[in-house]
């Protein structure tokens, strides 16, 4: 197996073009990107249980890693919506949100994410993503959306989380552990003197902000002027700060945190790792795919998995949590006039910068506010257009759709992707299981005589001759609906039976099916009758040859065309029955006696 090369890491070639204009563009969009990342970092961070420096923390180092490792000039990689709320629930299984040792977890959690993407990556298993189909992506972010919203409930309520924990436990006489999120909602409805109005009109009025200023004002960060008005909506109705706030950032860089990685949790991980880090390439290459349609830029896929696995390893030594490609900050990134890698780096700067001497700006910012933006946030996760057209499209998809959406509701949400994954193979299989068989004929009135579907053409079919065209794989899977198909046919046509498989649609055939088509073949000719097949593809052919299966089957019983095919059962068709017939659809059959000689010869 070819292993992935670092040459072309060592030496960008946006570096040898680099220029003055350059580097202003990227200076441009990398400040911009530092303000719209700023409330979107510790949105996230927050979603991810994590106190709000460690969002900065890491997209200071996976924005900068990720960018000059990948080979994406325009993906901003940080902290995401849907990857901080799987990183929670698989770190919140192994240890209490906010204490030392869930941060310790959340940092070896990360690290096992980034090894996982690194291997992909440079073993070239880029293909592996393609397992995880979009629909499964749209039900998978839809019920996280719906989780990252309900985790805000306590914070826009003015409500200790452990108060609504302690009800709702208190409820169900049980202990108390990280809880559901329709628990909160059923204590809030047990105990609504919990809620502070305060609280939810400072929510209000950021998402009510936010919208305006979205609607009105597309170009300006909006988030930044909804948090603006939620603090200020905050100083005007909780003047002595009853409320809780987000308070000062440590006015730190990003330390190292190798000495907290706990080895003895990477096995209890592993499998919540494998789930987050293929949801994290999934993101990252999609994103990037897109902005390389814009920018026509070539882009490889397997760099981007090596630019993220060493971005996540990266992050975990220095006090981050997992990361992945962001959609909102990458296409701000290259409107903004973004270049090169470079923006990137300015953004990570810029954002140093600030929490090492502004790291007041948060003081007085309100975790309702916060949560306001978190909602909007989960909202736009929901992508209404795309469930609807899924819906409409398909009812398998509409099936791995809802399943999927309710595993991430109902179970542990990094088990909701293999939940999908599982049931969308399971789907595909049921329907490669059973290939297409259609009914097909000549049309006589054109002058070759195509062969065409029976039903969409109405056309004739010969009495003695039947042919089928297969479209779809001759596989273990199929073997069982094939061979009852072929029996069927056999014993509705008269006695010897004669069938023509067309096979210009199948693309392969295995053993199993070899010897299935061998049974049959036999069968057929017991009864005196024939199958063959005609324009198989070159590369089946090929295989069978290869396998076997053309010296089991008979080189004889394969045609190029199915005139070919047709000429040879029509050497031993019955004249008595073609004396009777008015199809005469063959060519051969003008050398047959027809219906107008057995008047001649009663006359």
């Amino acid at each position: 197996m070819a292993v992935f090369s670092l040459r072309s890491i060592t030496t960008p070639e946006w570096l040898t073009h680099y220029s003055k204009c350059t580097a202003r563009s990227d200076i441009q969009a990398g400040i911009t990107g530092a303000i719209i990342t700023l409330p979107q970092v510790i949105a996230y961070a927050l979603i991810a249980g994590m106190p709000a420096e460690f969002g900065l923390y890491t997209a200071m180092v996976a924005t900068v890693i990720a960018a000059f490792v990948g080979s994406s000039y325009h993906l901003v990689t940080g902290p995401a919506a849907a990857i901080s709320i799987v990183v929670m629930s698989i770190a919140s299984e192994y240890a209490s949100i906010g204490s030392q040792d869930y941060i310790n977890t959340v940092f070896t959690l990360t690290l096992l994410t980034g090894i996982i993407q690194l291997g992909l990556g440079l073993l070239r298993l880029g293909a592996l993503v393609n397992f995880i189909s979009h629909t499964v992506i749209v039900g998978f972010t839809s019920g996280a959306a719906l989780l990252i919203a309900a985790s805000q409930i306590p914070s826009v309520m003015g409500v200790a989380k452990q108060v609504l924990e302690t009800n709702s436990t208190a409820t169900q006489g049980g202990a108390s552990t990280t809880e559901p999120f329709y628990h909160y909602l059923w204590s809030l409805l047990q105990h609504p003197e919990h809620i502070n109005l305060k609280s939810v009109s400072i929510t209000l009025v950021t998402i009510a902000i936010a919208f305006l200023v979205k609607w009105f004002m597309p170009r300006i960060p909006y988030l930044i002027i909804a948090l603006i008005g939620g603090s200020l909506s905050a100083y005007i109705i909780d003047s002595q700060q009853e409320l809780s706030y987000i308070g000062d950032l440590p006015a730190s860089l990003p330390s190292v945190s190798f000495s907290l990685i706990d080895t003895s949790k990477v096995s209890d991980l592993f499998s919540g790792a494998f789930a987050l880090a293929m949801l994290g390439l999934i993101e990252a290459v999609t994103i990037a795919r897109a902005l390389a349609r814009k920018s026509h830029q070539h882009l490889s896929g397997n760099r981007e998995f090596v630019g993220q696995g060493v971005a996540n390893i990266g992050t975990s030594l220095l006090s981050g949590f997992a990361s992945s490609g962001s959609f909102t900050r990458s296409a701000a990134n290259y409107d903004a006039g973004a270049k090169t890698p470079v923006a990137s780096l300015v953004m990570a700067l810029s954002l140093a910068l600030i929490v090492m001497f502004l790291p007041y700006l948060t003081r007085y910012l309100p975790a309702a506010a916060v949560a306001g933006c978190i909602i909007l946030i989960a909202y736009n996760l929901f992508k209404f257009n795309e469930i609807y057209d899924i819906v409409k499209a398909s009812k398998h998809d509409s099936w791995v759709l809802g399943l999927t959406f309710f595993a991430a509701l109902l179970l542990e949400l990094q088990f909701a992707i293999y939940v999908g994954v599982i049931f969308s193979l399971v789907f595909y299989l049921q329907r490669t299981s059973k290939p297409t068989i259609i009914d097909v004929a000549p049309i006589p009135d054109r002058p070759k005589r195509p062969i065409r579907n029976v039903k969409r053409f109405t056309a004739q079919e010969c009495p003695q001759i039947k042919i089928i065209r297969i479209d779809g794989s001759l596989f273990f899977g199929a073997v069982d609906h094939i061979q009852q198909h072929l029996r069927k046919l056999a014993s509705s046509l008269p006695s010897p039976p004669k069938i023509i498989i067309v096979g210009k649609g199948i693309n392969f055939i295995d053993i199993a099916a070899i010897e299935m088509l061998e049974q049959e073949v036999h069968r057929i000719e017991i009864r005196g009758g024939h199958l063959l097949f005609c324009s198989l593809k070159g590369t089946v052919l090929d295989e069978m040859e290869r396998n076997g299966g053309l010296r089991k089957l008979g080189h004889a019983r394969f045609c190029e065309t199915p005139e070919q095919a047709i000429e040879i059962l029509m050497h031993e068709a019955d004249t008595s029955v073609c004396l009777h017939c008015t199809q005469r659809i063959f060519n051969e059959c003008e050398t047959k006696p027809g219906p107008s000689e057995l008047i001649v010869t009663a006359v």
